[in-house]
């Protein structure tokens, strides 16, 4: 796991607000530093450019998921409860750093930039092999069925929320959601229900 120091990760938390806020060519190394109370020359230092900062920043935010997955994968627990933790974990996370998702959702579905994305891609893959051998435990057991596209469960869990947020504004409106609030209890309660549901009706063995 990528490990940085504090002052390192105070820049990396200055950074994903402002890229957030104003987009990645919005925000400048200037006003960066400015949030993070550092000097450009440090930034620089630690991170050599924006772009780097920002495939940084990326790596920082995903690294630490692995040892969340591994815990879970190690539990005294059913196949069906391990999945139910995973998918507690991937939707808190996603929760958590949506402005993270924000930044890469349009990062790397405009490929407006060429990204050093081997490191990221490394840490998924890990992540998500974690999660295939809890399916296939499960699967071993004759809790879940053969067959499945294990590689798309991952894929269905955050399309579905991703998907949902990045379309905040059709789903306040079609669903009532009046307030921050009422958004964020929607998909704490409702929109989590459902994912499990589905979920669960794609491993279901039904024999």
């Amino acid at each position: 796991m990528t490990e940085f120091n504090d002052k390192q990760i105070e820049i990396l938390n200055a950074a994903e607000k402002l890229f957030a806020e104003e987009g990645f060519d919005g925000a400048s190394i200037r006003t960066i530093a400015k949030l993070a109370n550092v000097n450009i020359a440090m930034i620089s230092y630690y991170f050599g450019s924006k772009e780097k900062l920002l495939e940084a920043l990326i790596i920082h935010r995903t690294s630490t998921m692995k040892v969340q997955l591994e815990n879970i994968s190690r539990e005294d627990l059913s196949p069906a409860d391990k999945v139910e933790r995973l998918i507690d974990l991937y939707i808190s996370r996603i929760n958590a750093n949506k402005c993270m998702y924000q930044i890469m959702h349009f990062e790397l579905s405009t490929k407006k930039r060429i990204l050093n994305m081997e490191s990221f891609m490394t840490i998924k893959k890990a992540n998500s092999e974690i999660f295939k051998r809890v399916i296939e435990d499960g699967q071993q057991k004759g809790a879940f069925k053969a067959g499945i596209n294990i590689d798309m469960i991952p894929v269905t869990i955050l399309g579905t929320i991703v998907h949902f947020r990045t379309n905040a504004l059709f789903f306040e409106q079609t669903l009532g959601l009046t307030t921050e609030e009422a958004f964020e209890s929607y998909i704490t309660n409702e929109l989590t229900l459902h994912i499990k549901q589905t979920i669960k009706a794609l491993l279901a063995n039904e024999n």
